[in-house]
């Protein structure tokens, strides 16, 4: 009898503000610096090796190319501020890579999608800045250009949204944008399509899962790091992902939540045009 060994599972932590304070609708998406900190430092004390999204994906597809012994990839969502002052240094510190995924439309602004959640003025990166997180090694990538839920456009606004801020990105950085992070995590086969024809070869959702080299590279599944996510449970989303019932909770209400969210959206365009 033959057994197929399992595939090697790869943790990739997905954060997105480093800093002490949050309306209470956008609290969970901000860590704590100091609690970041901890949380560097346990992946420095337990070996664990960062490497960004695409160095990843390149690895599984030469399959020659050796992945540390603890590999894990660190990443970040939106392009906010707090990302140069709070994440770089600590990174630095460290010498650690990630890949931050920057919406192109509000950079030098500020988050003026998170109006529901009070966040509206919650500052993003300037472009000076972004040129010198290029500089330092931490991988760019590219998160749409407004924010937009994709899943729910039209194909034309879509497309423009995936390819938009490729170019952007690309005309200020001089050089390739290889990486895209579905906003909200929301995508279909079509905005899927649509990343892969732009020229990307890799493309992050979120699925509350580790990832493996079996996962589909436009589909890569990480792990949400929330303000409450001690250095514990940290240890432990690392080693084995979200407690079974957990996991298995999140991914099955995502289908039907995105089935919902979509049919409510169209829903409401349907009721504005009639009138």
């Amino acid at each position: 009898m033959h057994f197929i060994p399992e595939a090697r599972k790869i943790p990739i932590l997905m954060y997105h503000s480093i800093a002490d304070d949050a309306s209470p609708k956008f609290k969970s998406f901000a860590v704590s610096p100091s609690l970041f900190a901890d949380q560097m430092a346990y992946l420095q004390q337990h070996d664990y090796t960062p490497i960004n999204v695409t160095q990843l994906v390149h690895t599984y597809m030469q399959k020659k190319t050796l992945l540390p012994a603890r590999p894990i990839v660190i990443t970040f969502d939106d392009g906010f501020a707090d990302f140069f002052t709070h994440a770089l240094p600590v990174l630095q510190q460290y010498n650690f890579t990630a890949t931050l995924y920057i919406t192109t439309a509000f950079v030098n602004g500020t988050s003026k999608w998170l109006e529901s959640e009070g966040e509206a003025m919650r500052r993003l990166l300037t472009w000076s800045q972004i040129h010198e997180i290029n500089a330092a090694g931490i991988e760019c990538g590219a998160h749409s250009h407004t924010h937009p839920q994709l899943d729910v456009l039209d194909l034309a606004k879509m497309r423009e949204e995936v390819v938009s801020c490729k170019k952007v990105l690309e005309d200020h950085l001089q050089e390739e944008v290889s990486s895209f992070a579905y906003p909200y995590g929301y995508y279909t086969t079509a905005v899927k399509q649509a990343v892969q024809e732009a020229g990307y070869t890799s493309a992050c959702a979120v699925k509350f899962t580790l990832s493996s080299e079996k996962t589909d590279p436009f589909a890569l599944a990480r792990l949400k790091v929330s303000s409450d996510t001690s250095v514990k449970l940290l240890g432990e989303l690392l080693t084995t992902g979200p407690g079974a019932m957990t996991a298995l909770m999140l991914r099955a209400r995502t289908p039907a939540w995105q089935l919902v969210r979509r049919s409510s959206i169209l829903m409401s365009r349907y009721a504005v045009q009639k009138h």
